[in-house]
């Protein structure tokens, strides 16, 4: 994933490696290392399977919770909200957003309304069950749907766009900005192998040709717990 700036200096590694060992503290925690890949490495490491969307509903993934402090008010969309906002809102009570300025990277447009946004999974819900999280937990979905973990799982959007994109993913829909697509398919390979989706074969067939396009490309994640 290379939402954050600093991931763009990450050098190309030829093999799957840990970008630090944990510490004493994490082991402890069972907090899980970083790795980092080059884009084409991080493609064949996607598992193959067919999407089975079999019993999907929305409702099997609660969301939005409270987020990561649950005494503040804010619950997980309006969290991701103030973290990426170019221009901090004013938070009223009730965590209500007033003002404030965000950048929507999948089609280059600057939203001044909180009202305007939508908090887009970068792996759509449906996506996620239809490549293994049906086999879930009703916690563990619960904990994918309100990811504040990683920065790429949860990306404040245009309306617009995020119902473009809907339940779709990089074989049937792309970001209509070009010059972001290399971010895109890394942060949502990134999201499927952080919590061990798979991935179909028009799917990975489509993500094999956009990663040759993106050699420089590296994706970085972290598995969830």
């Amino acid at each position: 994933m290379i939402k954050n700036p600093k991931w763009a200096a990450l050098a190309v590694v030829l093999l799957v490696v840990p970008v630090a060992a944990p510490s004493p503290a994490q082991a402890q925690g069972h907090s899980a290392p970083e790795f980092t890949l080059p884009i084409a490495a991080a493609v064949k490491a996607l598992p193959l399977a067919a999407e089975v969307r079999d019993g999907y509903q929305r409702t099997s993934f609660k969301h939005w919770n409270a987020g990561k402090n649950p005494t503040d008010g804010c619950n997980t969309r309006a969290e991701v909200l103030l973290s990426e906002a170019v221009d901090p809102p004013q938070v009223l009570p009730g965590c209500k957003l007033s003002g404030g300025r965000w950048w929507s990277y999948y089609d280059s447009e600057w939203i001044t309304s909180a009202g305007a946004l939508d908090v887009d999974h970068m792996v759509p819900l449906a996506q996620a069950w239809a490549s293994g999280a049906s086999q879930w937990t009703a916690a563990r979905r619960e904990a994918y749907a309100n990811d504040l973990d990683a920065p790429a799982s949860l990306v404040a959007v245009s309306a617009a766009s995020n119902r473009a994109k809907a339940d779709k993913d990089p074989y049937k829909w792309l970001p209509p900005t070009g010059d972001v697509m290399c971010r895109y398919i890394s942060e949502w390979v990134g999201t499927k192998l952080r919590w061990g989706l798979t991935a179909d074969a028009d799917e990975v067939a489509e993500l094999k040709q956009l990663a040759e396009g993106c050699a420089d490309t590296n994706v970085t994640y972290q598995p969830a717990p």
